[in-house]
């Protein structure tokens, strides 16, 4: 079944729900049934955060698209015009995972690239601890936003838009960290630290589609250490003197030594 066809399902199903307990309200206002007044659309015991969380690992585990509505009912344990009146659209619910896995998911992210004031360190840090989070059994292997939204249809212009800022933000974070390293001194002055960021960007999703095909913790720290080999030399790069101070050379001193020694 296409999406577009599970939203106009999706739509109608709200749209029924909604006209059936119209009529419960309605033969309750009458009858004077008490549970038809504890309000509609959500469960009594309804926690947006938890069910955000719900939302949010279906979507790493599925995709956007892969996650069909009858699965975030199941999951959510709500009605669909529950998860309309508490999220919106399926796309607002999206974001909204989004937005949740960019919490406490990644912080590890920042924690690791301010865990050691030597660049190469941090980023060593950053790499080993990336392949932990990407294998970890509490949650779906890789990695949320590396994996999603690659292939969207045209119809979801928006989420692949919200996908590749974030990877964006991932890398300039990696730069400004890069920056840092360079100003003080353990990184090469003439260093692109674009570049640098983008190769390293690259590794990460590279490491969550491997964890996503099965490979192991071990496996991927060892694909890390070989990232690691591509680090510049950390010798700082001292700006060429002036000719006119610079030192003779030995073949000067040489020259200009009498005839007769």
């Amino acid at each position: 079944m296409g999406e577009r066809l599970r939203s106009r399902l999706f739509t109608k199903a709200v749209a029924l729900e909604v006209v059936g307990k119209n009529m419960k309200s309605a033969i309750s206002a009458r009858g004077g049934n008490a549970d038809a007044r504890r309000g509609r659309g959500r469960p009594p015991k309804f926690d947006r955060d938890v069910a955000l969380s719900e939302a949010m690992k279906l979507f790493w585990e599925h995709g956007f698209e892969g996650t069909s509505t009858d699965d975030l009912e199941a999951a959510l344990k709500m009605g669909p015009s529950s998860i309309l009146n508490s999220f919106g659209s399926k796309e607002q619910l999206y974001a909204l995972a989004i937005e949740t896995y960019m919490g406490d998911p990644t912080k590890y992210f920042v924690d690791m690239l301010n865990s050691s004031p030597d660049t190469r360190q941090a980023f060593e840090n950053l790499v080993n601890a990336a392949a932990d989070e990407f294998t970890r059994s509490n949650h779906p292997t890789g990695c949320m936003i590396s994996l999603a939204g690659t292939h969207m249809s045209a119809a979801y212009g928006s989420i692949r838009a919200l996908l590749a800022a974030q990877r964006a933000l991932s890398e300039k974070l990696l730069a400004d960290r890069l920056r840092r390293g360079v100003s003080q001194g353990d990184l090469p002055a003439d260093t692109n630290v674009e570049e640098l960021a983008s190769y390293f960007g690259t590794i990460f999703r590279g490491m969550a589609v491997q964890a996503r095909d099965g490979r192991s913790r071990v496996q991927l720290r060892a694909i890390g250490r070989l990232a690691m080999r591509a680090w510049p030399n950390a010798k700082r790069v001292l700006p060429e003197l002036p000719k006119s101070n610079r030192p003779p050379s030995v073949g000067r001193r040489r020259a200009r030594r009498p005839a007769g020694e």
